[in-house]
Parts: structure tokens; C-alpha cells; sequence
């Protein structure tokens, strides 16, 4: 299987299945002397973890980090660093009555027809576990990012058909929702609660905003830095849209009012979303996703057994009525990702290297 990789000069490979033995990732490109420990990776796993209100799955997985290589007396050699996240709560038997059947929204067939095996057990390789590795290595890059004043937040914007109307970047983390209104996150959990009873589940969308980024960052045909941002956000399997400052609304707008103007002082807009010609402008970067309903859901569906065999299928097992709270962490660790290999592109590696 190709495609486990991802970036230039801060390179990721994540590994592992979802009822495998354990997921995890490899970083090459590590600044050497960058200091490093277990305890500097956990917080931002905590935050993406199973088990954390009723609106993700109950599966419980402490995702204890573990640092097997590329650190020496707590800090980067330069080497490849990998981190594993071993699995301790798999139930492989909840997945017995569809291991036959293609779910719907899943990757089951498509696998199948590609590969001609796949691991059904939580969705094997498709299953969202693989993005604790991703967090894993965001987590380095956000220390890094961090050094040189570059911060990123990211929250719900809308859910279940109900969108933010406030900004209060205060009470993010003080939701189940992840929502930057307070307000709205109550809506949003009411009605998921009454989706989940249904056995159905709920999409949004996903905002992150980035500050402190400098101008230069991108490269301006093929790696643009909203190109690379897409394809890293993209990856992420519930994501099945992106759109960078207005977004799809250009298309109603007219280039005296798109156009971001300056004066002496600066840009006096950012329509842009702080990337012009691929470019990073020095705005703060801002960007949205739409994620998807949850595929996983118990309401009674429609598919056909691999023999082709038309079947009804429920997918029980432990699974969250909506993805956005804990996708989170991936789109800030992904973003992150992004912006050091740009940033070690720019040749920015010499002066990162820690003493």
C-alpha cells in the first residue's frame, strides 16, 4: 500500500490498525537538539482520545505515548523519530455480522476491489484510529511552530445544521463540541443526542485559524501552501471539502471586493485567507472543512453481502454520532505539520536547530 507518507523536509509515515497491535508514526526531519519527551506529545493525544463525553465513541484507549527512537537525553538527534500508541481496547467481535457485508460510507469495498483483502475488524487501516499518529507528530511541529510564535486553533463552526454566530475562543475547549458559541454548542448537542438515539449521525464544518505566520512560507506553482494545506487536510478521512478565506463565496463576489488592498500600514482586508500566489501574506491563515455524518451508524441500511448478495446491514459496535470534536486535533496537527515543512523549505532549518 502506497501513500503513508506525507511532507518534504518534516516528513511523516504513519503505520497501524485500528485493532491492530498498535498505530503510530515516523518523522523525518526533526530539527536535531529540539528537546522532546513523552510529556510534550500526551496533551494533544489526550484531546483527540476516545471516551471523552457522550458524543464520541466509549471505546476506551489511554493512547499512553511511547518514544522508540530519535530522541537521546531528551532531545532530537536528527534521526527518525518514531512514536507507537499501543491499542488495549479492541472488541474485534463486534464487527463479526459485517465482516461479509460492505458498510455503507466505508472504505470496505473500494478496499476490497483495490487490494482484494481487507481488515474489517474497526475498519483496519480506513479506520480514524490511524490519526492519533498524525497528532502524535503535530504535536513536535506545534512545539516547533511554537518557537517561532506561530499559533493554531481550530473549532466548530457548524454542526447538525446549526451554525456559530459568536466568536468566544474561551469557551472552545469548554464544549463537547469544540464550538467557538457557547450557545450553539448546547443546540448542536441536543439535537446529536436525539440523532444518536436514532441511530444516526451528524456532519459539519470546521474552521482553524492561524496567527503569527510569517510572509514567504509556500512555494508558488505546484506545493502552493493552500495546495499542500488541501491535500493535508483532505487526507483526513472524514473530510470531504476544504475552502481557504472567502472560499466558495468568490464566485459571487467582484475583484474590487475580493482584492485585499493595502495601505502603508498593511493589507486592510483578508479576503485572501492570508496566502496570495501560493505565498503566505503574514495575515493570519484561515480555513474551513466539511466533515462528514459518521458512516458508522446502527439505523437499518441497505448493501450487498462481497458474494453480491443483497443484504440489510446495521454497523453496532462503539462509534461517536459525530466526528468534529475529536477531528479537531488532527485538522491544528495537520496544519502544523504543513507549515514546518514550509518553514524548513523556506531554509529556515539552520536557524531552528536548537543548541
Amino acid at each position: 500500500m502506497a501513500g503513508n507518507s506525507f511532507g518534504t523536509a518534516f516528513r511523516i509515515s504513519t503505520f497501524g490498525e485500528s485493532h491492530g497491535e498498535g498505530v503510530g508514526v515516523i518523522i523525518d526531519g526533526v530539527p536535531p537538539g529540539l528537546p522532546i519527551s513523552e510529556e510534550d506529545i500526551q496533551p494533544e493525544m489526550d484531546r483527540r482520545k476516545p471516551g471523552q463525553s457522550d458524543l464520541t465513541t466509549p471505546r476506551k484507549e489511554s493512547d499512553t505515548v511511547i518514544i522508540q527512537s530519535g530522541v537521546f537525553e531528551g532531545r532530537a538527534t536528527g534521526t527518525p523519530l518514531m512514536i507507537i500508541l499501543h491499542n488495549t481496547n479492541t472488541i474485534s467481535s463486534d464487527y463479526d455480522d459485517v465482516k461479509d457485508k460492505y458498510r455503507p460510507g466505508h472504505a470496505d469495498y473500494t478496499y476490497q476491489q483495490k487490494y482484494g483483502i481487507r481488515d474489517w475488524r474497526g475498519s483496519g487501516r480506513a479506520s480514524g484510529r490511524e490519526t492519533a499518529g498524525r497528532v502524535a507528530a503535530g504535536a513536535i511541529a506545534r512545539k516547533i511552530l511554537s518557537l517561532q510564535g506561530i499559533r493554531i486553533k481550530a473549532y466548530t463552526l457548524a454542526a447538525a445544521g446549526i451554525t456559530c454566530e459568536n466568536y468566544v475562543p474561551e469557551q472552545i475547549e469548554k464544549n463537547p463540541m469544540r464550538a467557538c458559541d457557547p450557545v450553539a454548542a448546547k443546540k448542536m448537542v441536543a439535537v446529536i443526542e436525539s440523532l444518536k438515539d436514532r441511530g444516526n449521525s451528524a456532519g459539519g464544518i470546521i474552521e482553524c485559524r492561524i496567527e503569527g505566520v510569517p510572509p514567504g512560507l509556500g512555494e508558488p506553482v505546484f506545493d502552493k501552501l493552500e495546495a499542500d494545506l488541501g491535500k493535508a487536510i483532505l487526507s483526513i478521512g472524514a473530510v470531504k471539502g476544504f475552502e481557504i478565506g472567502e472560499g466558495f463565496k468568490v464566485a459571487d463576489m467582484f475583484g474590487s471586493e475580493h482584492n485585499d488592498e493595502m495601505s502603508e500600514n498593511g493589507f486592510l482586508t483578508n479576503h485572501a485567507g492570508g496566502i496570495t500566489g501560493g505565498i503566505s501574506t503574514g495575515q493570519d491563515i484561515i480555513f474551513r472543512a466539511a466533515v462528514k455524518p459518521t458512516a458508522s451508524i446502527s439505523a437499518l441500511q441497505h448493501t450487498v453481502k462481497m458474494t453480491g448478495e443483497e443484504a440489510e446491514i446495521r454497523t453496532e459496535g462503539r462509534h461517536d454520532p459525530i466526528i468534529c470534536p475529536r477531528i479537531i486535533p488532527v485538522m491544528e496537527a495537520m496544519a502544523a505539520i504543513v507549515l514546518v515543512d514550509h518553514l524548513l523549505r523556506l531554509g529556515a532549518q539552520k536557524s531552528l536547530q536548537m543548541s
